[in-house]
């Protein structure tokens, strides 16, 4: 895996980053940092990245459990340090599972096998913040109207 991370110029601190996969991301810097304040900031991306990676796993798990999912957000909370190097310190995941007939016990163990096993980012962050989670299931029973899924 590989990622070229560009300064866009002189004016600001924006830097746009081209992954491997040939994607781009716009990252900026806080006014007070010399930034416009125009894309997230790279420690936001960290954060967001870490969100789609767990959600990422927390569906496939589920899927391959037999579960009906519908739908994951993870809404992450952190606390960085006040001293450089800003590390994360603490993470909280809240995890809300849409679903039909969702099993509590297997939304659990999905989040986590992703915790424990598969989520990378959220293991190495691990090493410096202390992780928790929670979670809440809602019971999809209607069928979403015409044309949206």
């Amino acid at each position: 895996m590989e990622c070229t991370v560009r300064w866009t110029g002189l004016s600001g601190m924006t830097f746009m980053a081209e992954t491997g996969s040939g994607h781009l991301i716009t990252m900026d810097g806080a006014p007070d940092g010399g930034g416009r304040n125009l894309a997230p900031r790279p420690m936001e991306v960290v954060l967001a990245g870490t969100g789609g990676c767990t959600a990422y796993d927390v569906v496939v798990i589920l899927r391959k459990s037999g579960q009906d999912v519908r739908g994951c957000d993870v809404t992450l909370k952190s606390v960085r340090a006040e001293q450089d190097p800003k590390v994360f310190t603490q993470i909280h995941f809240h995890f809300t599972v849409r679903g039909r007939n969702l099993k509590q016990n297997v939304v659990e163990r999905a989040i986590k096998l992703s915790h424990d096993k598969y989520c990378s980012a959220s293991i190495m962050l691990e090493k410096t913040a202390e992780i928790t989670h929670s979670f809440e299931i809602i019971d999809d029973l209607t069928e979403p109207p015409a044309g949206q899924l």
